[in-house]
């Protein structure tokens, strides 16, 4: 294994609010353990990371939305507390995008992946993915961009009902707007609403053919690249679980090999010469062909998943090493390891227990106890992250629990009078 340029610090950048971001602790723990002094800008600092012991400082953004400028200056004047370059590594879309447009006026403070300054926007613009994986003859939903309201509720029919209606830069969702960034969208009328509140979501509105899910159909691929989209470190997964149950995010993930996700990945990675970590969700249709659904230009949060168990290496590992001028050895797979996201698996567990039959065991959970479980938050050698993630969760559910006995009505279980919410791309949607 390479030795790590421990003079060389990291700032992880987390622009998103949620404090309960287990894919930041994975990048403290993994870089506090390698020697590498870490630290990290968080929307806020109240969160269970800020009580890791491989965390050296956090800083705190101001609040509310931050512009490039600010940032800019408030990135400068992190650089300079800490004392010396470090390696800059966004954790969200809007970070990823940011720290890509001012990676120029960063030099000397910052290393960065050398890339178009426009990159990481474009590849995370789902209107843009959608050309993209037109251009390259990748699978990926049928996909309308209506210039009316008249012509979305013409291409919902065309597409057939129910679909999938999304905004083309979700990241510019303003938070008061009440909007999500994925709507599922089940009659004409609903298409047309949508449409009418274009201006205020910021972005286009896209209108995609919906791909059923199921077991077997949701995989990810994180890797970590350099000159030439070469692969330094990748693998490809299965969502096992997610939370909420059926959509949403990983809870539970395991490492399976799969050519037909991974030569789509290197495939796109070799096009596009993309530097850096990244993450794409895909999608089995029920002819067998993998949907390129998400295109995320940084770690995901399941991204420990992937490490060479002898090594330790990992995304984040192999980029600091890249990017210090270090050789990066090479990784060894570990198929049928699992990632568990405790507070997630286990509302997804008892979701499911209350909904369906016990299901059989997956296949491959022998394999899996062999190779090891990640577990996104409980640590042996990093107690506290765990113990401040469940005071926080189980006063937050208490809190809202007691909420919802006060205020929902009798009779809550009526249809919805507007679209109802679907999941973030590439997750599993309710039949």
């Amino acid at each position: 294994m390479s030795s790590f340029d421990t003079d060389v610090p990291v700032l992880l950048l987390r622009l998103d609010t949620n404090p309960f971001h287990h894919g930041t602790l994975g990048a403290v723990r993994s870089l506090g353990r390698a020697g590498i002094e870490v630290h990290a800008v968080v929307a806020s600092a109240r969160g269970p990371v800020g009580r890791s012991r491989y965390l050296h400082r956090m800083y705190e953004l101001p609040p509310g939305p931050v512009a490039h400028g600010p940032l800019l200056d408030f990135l400068r004047t992190v650089s300079e507390g800490i004392g010396r370059p470090a390696v800059l590594i966004p954790l969200d879309d809007r970070g990823a995008i940011a720290a890509a447009r001012l990676a120029g006026r960063l030099l000397g403070r910052y290393l960065l992946p050398a890339q178009p300054a426009d990159l990481p926007e474009r590849l995370a613009d789902k209107a843009e993915l959608a050309l993209l994986c037109r251009e390259l003859g990748l699978p990926h939903p049928a996909t309308a961009v209506p210039a009316d309201a008249q012509q979305a509720a013409d291409a919902a029919e065309e597409l057939g009902l129910p679909l999938v209606a999304k905004w083309s830069r979700p990241w510019l969702l303003p938070p008061s707007a009440g909007l999500r960034s994925t709507t599922l969208v089940r009659t004409r009328d609903d298409a047309r609403r949508l449409y009418g509140l274009t201006e205020r979501a910021g972005s286009a509105l896209l209108l995609q053919r919906r791909l059923a899910g199921g077991p077997d159909t949701d995989w990810f691929f994180h890797g970590c690249f350099t000159r030439g989209g070469a692969c330094l470190i990748g693998g490809s997964g299965r969502k096992e679980r997610a939370w909420p149950r059926g959509t949403g995010l990983t809870a539970v993930g395991r490492w399976l090999p799969n050519p037909q996700v991974e030569r789509a990945a290197l495939r796109l990675a070799g096009h596009l010469d993309y530097r850096g970590i990244l993450d794409l969700d895909f999608r089995r249709d029920a002819h067998g062909r993998y949907h390129l659904l998400d295109f995320n230009p940084r770690p995901g949060a399941q991204f420990r998943l992937f490490t060479d168990p002898s090594s330790g290496l990992d995304v984040v590992r192999a980029l600091h090493l890249d990017l210090t001028g270090r050789t990066v050895p090479f990784a060894r797979g570990a198929p049928g390891r699992l990632f568990r996201a405790e507070n997630y698996a286990l509302l997804s567990a008892v979701a499911t227990a209350f909904a369906e039959r016990p299901a059989a065991r997956p296949p491959g959970t022998a394999r899996a106890r062999r190779q090891g479980v990640e577990r996104a938050w409980f640590a042996a050698d990093d107690p506290l992250p765990f113990l401040a993630m469940t005071g926080s969760w189980l006063h937050s559910g208490l809190r809202k629990g007691a909420h919802r006995g006060r205020t929902t009505p009798p009779d809550s279980a009526a249809l919805p009078s507007r679209p109802e919410p679907a999941q973030p791309l590439g997750a599993p949607q309710r039949p």
